[in-house]
């Protein structure tokens, strides 16, 4: 991974992962993962994804433009991204799964992100 400093768009990290083999976009339905790809989407349990690392945006003059951004690989390999906002405009049900995902790249503390 690059340096932190260099790491501050959300559209300059998703570059830096696409290029690393994180190139599934992961939503969350009925609590499971679920690939995004029409041609083979598939399913997964918190138990089945581990967060590899997670990057934080900041909006600069609006705090609606808060988001999180979790690089993920499930226990088949499947390696992508699944984001949320932060607060009003937060995606409860990823927020959710991820309270129950294990952290390989720091921990997540839960009420913390």
């Amino acid at each position: 991974m690059q340096d932190k400093e260099e790491m501050t768009s959300l559209v300059t990290v998703e570059k830096k992962l696409n290029s690393q083999g994180y190139t599934h976009d992961f939503t969350v339905r009925g609590g499971r993962l679920c690939t995004m790809d029409d041609d083979s989407a598939r399913t997964y349990s918190p138990e089945e994804t581990t967060i590899i690392d997670y990057f934080r945006f900041e909006g600069e003059s609006n705090p609606d433009d808060m988001a999180i951004l979790y690089a993920v690989e499930t226990s088949d390999g499947t390696k992508g991204t699944i984001s949320s906002a932060y607060g009003t405009y937060a995606n409860e049900d990823v927020d959710k799964f991820i309270l129950h995902v294990e952290s390989l790249g720091k921990n997540l503390v839960k009420g913390k992100k």
